[in-house]
Formats: structure tokens, sequence, C-alpha cells
């Protein structure tokens, strides 16, 4: 078993709230002492759904208590993100604990294993930074186990961006190795994971340590631009500007024609 000792998902939060069956129990009255964590877990979806998020939170605090892992999740989100609740990272560094310790080896096939996936996906985060003034320090190596458990076991692709990530920069110690980099980032970039095909097509472009493919490398700019939402759409707009400088209009008609035949693929 995967043991962490104790010392941030719309995607996701959407998908698990829509799984979550009809309540039942009356989320107007308190949860009895006896209630099952499934039932305390499906009153907190309704309420957070509702935007009562201080009920909510009283409702997945119980569930958690009880090891649902959903609702250990959900805790450790609202506590990072400050959503209902005073922002606490060491806090929400327990509760992804708590998932990664009893749930490392689930079957990465079920719907709440993109749940654990990204529990490690956040584990690794604090990691990575640490979090001040509590025993958790700056580890990439610890980062990096971490990452590779939710990129190659269930196969989360922003554990995969994130890899590459840092065998791009050779963070932390850990040596740079960009053809490592570019075999996770095209893992990503196969999920449509808008980030991992921008950077893809840039470290291509240039060949950043790998052999230059330009017009490949175009081609995941197109379909990073196709995919890119509010969020990440100036950022992949300044990428394309800055490669678009290097490129010859026939490179970029190849990488054009390439993108939009990868894209009709990948809606059949």
């Amino acid at each position: 078993m995967w043991t962490v000792k104790l010392v941030a998902a719309g995607v996701v939060t959407a998908a698990v709230f829509a799984a979550a069956p009809a309540r039942a129990l009356d989320p107007s009255l308190p949860l009895a002492p006896d209630a099952s964590p499934v039932d305390a877990f499906r009153m907190g979806a309704e309420l957070y759904s509702s935007g009562d998020r201080t009920s909510a939170f009283n409702a997945f605090e119980f569930a958690a208590s009880k090891g649902h892992a959903i609702a250990q999740w959900k805790l450790g989100k609202m506590y990072a993100e400050g959503d209902g609740v005073q922002e606490d990272d060491y806090k929400a560094f327990q509760m992804f604990s708590a998932i990664a310790d009893e749930h490392a080896d689930d079957n990465p096939y079920t719907p709440s294993a993109r749940v654990v996936a990204d529990a490690f996906v956040n584990l690794a985060n604090y990691y990575k930074t640490g979090i001040a003034n509590t025993g958790v320090k700056p580890d990439v190596s610890r980062a990096v186990d971490l990452f590779t458990h939710a990129a190659t076991y269930f196969g989360d692709a922003d554990a995969q961006y994130n890899l590459a990530r840092i065998y791009l920069d050779g963070e932390g110690g850990v040596g740079s190795d960009s053809v490592r980099a570019v075999r996770w980032l095209s893992l990503a970039a196969r999920k449509n994971h808008v980030a991992a095909q921008a950077t893809l097509g840039e470290v291509l472009i240039y060949g950043n340590g790998v052999r230059p493919l330009p017009e490949k490398g175009y081609m995941w700019i197109v379909v990073a631009r196709e995919n890119a939402t509010p969020k990440n759409r100036d950022w992949v707009l300044a990428v394309d500007h800055r490669v678009s400088a290097v490129l010859t209009d026939e490179q970029k008609a190849v990488g054009s024609a390439l993108a939009q035949s990868w894209i009709d693929k990948s809606r059949n």
C-alpha cells in the first residue's frame, strides 16, 4: 500500500456531483449520528449545488470522518480554495494524504479513480512547493513519486503534464530530461490537455533537447488553440504568436493541415 506520512478541479467536481444519486436525507434536518457516509455525501452534494457552502461543508466533513474518499477530496478542495471555509493548505494536505494512504491501489477504471488521481496531483504540488509554517517542506523528489503514480497507474493528464514540466525545467535537483518530458507531454496532449499540447508544440518547434519537428509542433499549437478555454486562451495565443515568428508559411500550412486531421479524428 502507498503510505503518506503527514508532516489544487471543476471538471472532476461536476462529474462527481453528477454521479451522486438522489438524496436519502432531508438537507433541512441535521444529520443523525448513525447516518451513512454515502447519504451524508449526497446531502452535501445537493447543499453545495444549491449554494449553501457552510451546510455542505458540515455534511462533507461528516462523510469524510467515516472514510468517504470523495467527501475527503471535496473537503480538501474547499480548504485549498477557501471555498465556504477559511483557506487552510495544511488541512487540504491532510485530506489528500488520507485518500492517497487508503486508495492508491483502487481500480483505475472506476469513476472515483479520477478523484484519487487528483488527490495525488494536489498532494504532489504541495510537496513541490512546501507549505509555510508546517512540517511540509519542499521535496521535489517526493512530488515526482506522487505525480508518477498518478500519471502511470491512473493515467492522469495533469500528473503527466506536471511531470513533464519538472523534467523540462530540471526542478529541485531532478535532472533535466527533454526526451522524457516529451514522452509525458505526448501522453497528456493526446488526452486534450491544452497546456501539454501548447508546451509540446513549442518544444518540438524549437527542438529543446530533442530533434526539431516544426510542422508537428505547430500542429499541437493549433490543436491547443482550438481546445483553449477562456482561462488559458491568452497564454496559448501568446505561445502561438511566439512560435509563428520562427516558422515559415509552408511549415504553418502543413502544421495546420495536420491539426485539422487530428481534430477530425479525435471527434469521431
